[in-house]
């Protein structure tokens, strides 16, 4: 099944920089995007919480500082840390939405792509709920296409990138399961409707 058969109403985005119809549960962290600077780049990442337990509340809970660090002992490492990813595409193909896309998203960190350092300046984050142990889904993989044809239509994006190119031997995400040839494709497809 080609994943342009799950796609939905075609999404739109608003003049605030929001997806209508996405599910907004806003996140303090983020700041604003050096002055002139224009987003260029697509940063795909992978996350779930517990590690490979999908369907809780735990990531949105660590997008927006309310992580309970005693619920889980691996989220103890997680104590005190500041981030954020602009979307959270579910299992489901649901679309959260944390950041404004004209807002810069803390969901980089250290990074360089094409010579240029601190990519959450000129980069849009979306993090699948996954991780580098399962498939991604048929809806994610339909919600990605379209959110990404989406953003590729109102942005000048050239390139789409997986955290692990941005960030080489410190990140995996969104991991080897993730099937780049077929989201390439997919995308192709969907974006000459935009």
């Amino acid at each position: 099944m080609r994943t342009g058969d799950c796609l939905g109403p075609r999404m739109s985005i608003d003049p605030a920089g929001f997806i209508l119809g996405s599910r907004r549960v806003l996140s303090p962290n983020f700041d604003q995007r050096p002055v002139g600077e224009q987003i260029t780049l697509l940063v795909i990442h992978s996350i779930s919480l517990p590690p490979g337990e999908f369907g809780g509340s735990f990531v949105e809970a660590l997008f927006t500082n309310s992580l309970d660090c005693s619920k889980h002992i691996y989220f103890e490492a997680l104590r005190g840390l500041r981030v954020s990813a602009h979307f959270f595409i579910r299992r489901d193909g649901s679309l959260v939405q944390f950041v404004s896309c004209h807002d810069r998203a803390w969901h980089a960190g250290q990074s360089e792509w094409k010579g240029r350092v601190g990519c959450n300046d000129f980069s849009i984050g979306i993090e699948l709920e996954g991780a580098d142990t399962s498939q991604f889904t048929v809806p994610q993989y339909a919600g990605l296409v379209e959110l990404s044809a989406l953003l590729r239509s109102r942005f000048p994006i050239s390139d789409i990138v997986g955290h692990a190119d941005i960030s080489p031997g410190r990140k995996s995400d969104p991991g080897p399961f993730f099937d780049w040839s077929f989201f390439r494709s997919e995308l192709n497809s969907v974006s000459v409707r935009f």
